[in-house]
């Protein structure tokens, strides 16, 4: 689909690091500001190569793996919009291309690749930020990749990151005394004598966090006056009034315009209402809330979505627009027909095969918020235009859908 534009190389042979010693240092000016804490479990005697398993809430992951596996080599897995006008910088120290959400045999060759050489293949497997500082879905292919590649699994959990610069609003708080555990949770020959089922549901376990939870424990203050400037993206839906779309945010309160109640966001990141019962204080709750609600419309069969959108592709390290196009997601998937340079076209990714997507929030400040679907060879960016929507209900809405068509499996 569209060939007449230059695609990336997915199968181009993957560079060992480069430059690991200036990567090293133009991450710890961050580390230190923030006084990260970086403690090692099981560790001892495990050297490269290793899958290294991250979770991901902000861009400091990557420094704090940095600062983890240094001086060793890794090679990470990076979403095909990172390459933007860097790709050879991005090449030089050995990252691997991923469209986000596909089934890409051609990465699992790569990984394997990289374990023979004896250096460390790095993944996020959330394939996006947090949306609200908990654990975003893991597929149960990890297991699996685990099981195939035959080198001991190492997992590196961060906290307090979402606290520092949330993807709803990325600027910097500021947060200081961040945390991370880097844990060997199998050597080669513990994994051997594991299940893919078995370390799938090791591994999730090992991925329970909420960075809010962790917040409170540690009597971490956020005094940015604006903390909750952006926070409506997320919390789309009132509890008071139930009005979904009609949520909005400034300075330190999350307000909806429908009722007009308002919850104040504390320097501890609770919520409370400035008047009346406070429904949620923690905002996962309300969160997971929000997706009971979409669970229920699935369940019910009643999901639906359709607008028309603004769509770009990135097929390569620039992006085309392509005109409007009409985007349907329902109870059968998600369905992008338009017509580009006289010829249509039609797209669809089946519930059934989409375990979770990537949205944006605003995305490069251009044309709004916007859900990004690929396919092995394409990178769709739709931003939904003269409607209500809520991205954030649009990724809920793929989740439950895949769970509801397989029985609660992931994929």
């Amino acid at each position: 689909m569209f060939d007449q534009y230059p695609h990336f190389d997915m199968s181009r042979r993957i560079m060992r690091m480069h430059l690991r010693p200036l990567i090293w240092l133009l991450c710890m000016p961050a580390l230190i500001a923030h006084r990260n804490r970086l403690e090692k479990i099981g560790m001892e005697g495990i050297k490269p190569p290793y899958l290294l398993l991250c979770n991901h809430n902000a861009f400091m992951d990557f420094k704090v793996a940095t600062k983890a596996t240094f001086p060793h080599r890794v090679n990470y897995v990076v979403a095909i919009d990172g390459y933007l006008k860097r790709e050879w910088l991005l090449r030089l120290i050995g990252c691997i291309c991923k469209r986000k959400f596909t089934r890409d045999a051609t990465l699992v060759r790569q990984l394997r690749e990289v374990a023979r050489r004896g250096d460390i293949p790095a993944i996020y497997p959330e394939a996006r930020y947090s949306l609200c500082g908990t654990t975003a879905v893991l597929p149960a292919s990890v297991g699996k990749l685990a099981k195939f590649l035959k080198i001991p699994v190492v997992t590196l959990i961060c906290h307090g990151h979402h606290i520092n610069s949330p993807f709803w609003n990325l600027h910097d708080r500021k947060v200081k005394g961040t945390e991370a555990t880097m844990k060997c949770l199998y050597t080669a020959e513990q994994l051997a004598a594991a299940t893919p089922d078995e370390i799938y549901r090791r591994i999730t376990e090992e991925f329970s966090y909420d960075d809010y939870d962790w917040q409170k424990r540690k009597n971490i203050k956020v005094t940015y006056p604006k903390r909750a400037e952006g926070l409506h993206k997320v919390l789309y839906q009132c509890p008071a009034c139930m009005t979904e779309y009609r949520m909005t945010s400034h300075d330190d309160i999350l307000q909806c315009s429908s009722c007009g109640k308002k919850w104040r966001m504390g320097e501890d990141g609770q919520l409370s209402a400035t008047d009346g019962v406070t429904e949620f204080s923690h905002i996962p709750h309300w969160y997971e809330w929000q997706r009971s609600n979409v669970r229920k419309e699935v369940q019910d069969g009643t999901y639906s979505f359709r607008c028309t959108a603004h769509v770009d592709i990135l097929p390569k390290d620039r992006y085309i627009h392509i005109g409007k196009a009409t985007l349907v997601h329902d109870m059968e998937g998600f369905t992008l027909r338009g017509s580009h340079d006289g010829s249509p076209y039609e797209v669809r990714w089946p519930a059934s095969e989409l375990y979770s997507c990537h949205i944006e929030y605003d995305y490069l400040g251009k044309y709004g918020d916007c859900v990004d679907l690929n396919t092995l060879t394409d990178t769709f960016y739709i931003y939904p235009e003269d409607c209500d929507f809520s991205v954030t209900k649009l990724a809920l809405a793929t989740e439950e859908l895949y769970q509801h068509l397989n029985g609660g499996s992931v994929g």
